[in-house]
């Protein structure tokens, strides 16, 4: 299957994207083009909403043993992936709160039901600390310094410098590894804050995958790659690609029959209303789903 057209350049990144790609490219040194399938919706919305609201809870449950129903939790980050997390701890029970730079995904967060506040302002009252937002620092020292006794603290998001876990390996503290993927960092005073997989991605260090999600993201990739291999000369240059619009809603039909889901199709009068071709794609490039 072939996208019919060149999907769009892409040259300035946004958090979560792949940004070596894109500082390579800026600089000239990118050698053959790329597909961003990071960001395209197969990937954002299955793997990172629909299977992060699965693996959390995974990943929790298998290192903690802790019940969630009555914890208060904060969530650093209200993107796709926090929104998943979000979304299963309150199914459990949890008090949840996000943190959020972004006044968009803050206002989200605040029709989903959610209080958005500084870390600074919860971290003491906080039983579950869980970071999404692929930044760096997001948990300080000096916050993991403040939580109470027991605070379970995680990652969720791309990168594994998103907890300042270099700080914790600090003289004056004790490391106490309980099982796999679970430490206890003891204080001196005796307060024990327990780390999940060294800081590093937790539903991939502590919990399974679905196998269905993994199709997906796969399936998106493959599509990906073939483009590229089979675009015409010319059609991509030594830049970074999003994928076209038409292979993701190609991939997502892939897999409706998982679900005995069938599409409505758009007669001919409808089609002209809409300005649609009948067999798609069926949003613009700036849709947000």
């Amino acid at each position: 299957m072939t996208s019919g057209g060149a999907s769009t350049a892409v040259s300035t990144p946004r958090v979560g994207r792949p940004t070596w790609l894109y500082q390579l490219s800026k600089a000239g040194k990118l050698c053959v083009p790329a597909m961003n399938v990071n960001d395209s919706v197969t990937k954002q919305k299955f793997d990172n909403l629909y299977c992060c609201r699965e693996s959390i809870l995974d990943g929790l449950k298998r290192t903690t043993d802790v019940m969630f129903g009555g914890k208060q939790v904060v969530v650093c980050g209200y993107g796709e992936v926090g929104k998943g997390c979000c979304s299963a701890l309150k199914a459990l029970g949890s008090i949840v709160c996000i943190t959020e730079i972004d006044p968009i995904c803050a206002l989200q967060g605040c029709m989903d039901g959610f209080r958005v506040v500084k870390l600074n302002e919860v971290i003491r009252q906080m039983d579950l600390v869980i970071t999404c937002t692929g930044n760096k620092n997001v948990v300080t020292r000096e916050q993991l310094d403040r939580m109470k006794n027991g605070c379970i603290v995680c990652n969720m998001g791309h990168s594994n410098t998103e907890i300042d876990v270099a700080s914790l390996r600090s003289p004056e503290l004790t490391w106490e590894r309980v099982r796999s993927q679970v430490d206890h960092v003891i204080w001196p005073d005796g307060k024990r804050v327990v780390l999940l997989a060294e800081g590093r991605l937790l539903n991939l260090s502590c919990s399974t995958v679905p196998t269905f999600v993994l199709s997906i993201t796969a399936t998106t990739q493959a599509l990906a790659l073939i483009e590229l291999f089979n675009a015409p000369e010319g059609r991509y240059k030594q830049d970074v690609y999003l994928l076209p619009k038409k292979m993701d809603e190609y991939v997502a039909s892939l897999h409706l029959s998982n679900f005995d889901a069938h599409l409505t199709e758009l007669s001919d009068e409808q089609a002209k209303y809409m300005g649609l071709n009948k067999n798609g794609p069926f949003k613009p490039n700036y849709y947000r789903y």
